[in-house]
């Protein structure tokens, strides 16, 4: 680790902290509260995903769908209008609709060939972003002055890595540059996730390997053909099941830096209780015997 202490933490001129685990635990509210009160640069990765790796991909779809209509046709043939994708740091609406989901096309499914492109494409653009990591923190305080430094990753970071290599080319490249941070959620955390999601299901981005069993079991729980499976219905009853495949993929993450439970960033209101908090952090780290 970058950070072989608290003390260390503390009296480090530069901290640079990477944040993983599962969404909606607090990842976006700490780089939000640290840019905004504090001397810190927020690396987004699902924004540099969206607006350097996924703009193109999202951009050409929308003009296919848009070239079926004679007079979008016509405008865009003669650059009369041009179509681009609005990314934000906290609504990723434009990657996520791309992403879309698989099965029946009337439900606005993808065919699960064209799903796993999509996924694949996702897949690509992730770890570019993580790997632009030393990019951007040489960029935060070369160009724009910033001392310090938070990467707020996607909760699907722990799908594209090997915890257990030691020579896994990510993680030896982000634990070089960032102490990582794992925010670990209870079991009370994940069904609200879980009941969350089922009130509002959304695109998500699978391990390839995982994709595949689950729809394979899918179809044939159901008995159900590929192109009539309901989207929602699909993801929904993958959903816990991705969240506990994840589970033990972050605690092996974890060996890599340090933890932190999600009450315990929900709780940080300044950069000050976020400097803590890694301290404490680091403490625990140190007196848990090996």
């Amino acid at each position: 680790m970058i950070y072989q202490s608290a003390q260390d933490w503390r009296d480090a001129e530069q901290k640079k902290v990477l944040l993983f685990g599962m969404s909606g635990l607090g990842k976006t509210h700490v780089s939000n509260t640290l840019r905004s009160q504090g001397d810190w640069f927020h690396y987004s990765i699902d924004y540099r995903i969206g607006t350097r790796y996924m703009g193109e991909h999202i951009t050409d779809s929308c003009i296919q769908a848009a070239m079926e209509h004679p007079y979008l046709r016509e405008m865009l043939l003669r650059d009369a209008i041009y179509i681009a994708p609005n990314v934000h740091t906290h609504d990723l609406t434009a990657v996520s609709t791309y992403l879309s989901k698989p099965g029946n096309p009337a439900k606005n499914g993808l065919p699960i060939d064209e799903y796993r492109r999509r996924q694949d494409q996702f897949k690509n653009a992730e770890i570019h972003a993580l790997m632009d990591t030393e990019h951007f923190i040489d960029r935060a305080r070369k160009v724009y002055g910033y001392d310090h430094f938070i990467c707020d990753t996607g909760g699907s970071i722990c799908e594209w890595v090997d915890p257990s290599n030691p020579a896994d080319t990510i993680m030896t490249e982000l634990s070089a540059q960032t102490l990582m941070v794992w925010i670990e959620g209870s079991d009370a955390h994940t069904e609200e996730l879980v009941r969350r999601f089922d009130a509002a299901p959304k695109p998500m981005a699978y391990q390839p390997e995982f994709l595949s069993r689950a729809w394979s079991e899918y179809l044939n729980e159901f008995k159900v053909q590929e192109d009539a499976v309901d989207p929602d219905h699909f993801i929904r009853w993958t959903y816990a099941q991705a969240l506990a495949h994840r589970q033990p993929r972050y605690a092996a993450m974890a060996n890599w830096g340090v933890t932190v439970c999600a009450e315990e960033v929900a709780a940080v209101q300044s950069a000050v209780d976020f400097e803590d908090l890694i301290a404490k952090a680091l403490d625990r780290r140190t007196e848990t015997p090996t």
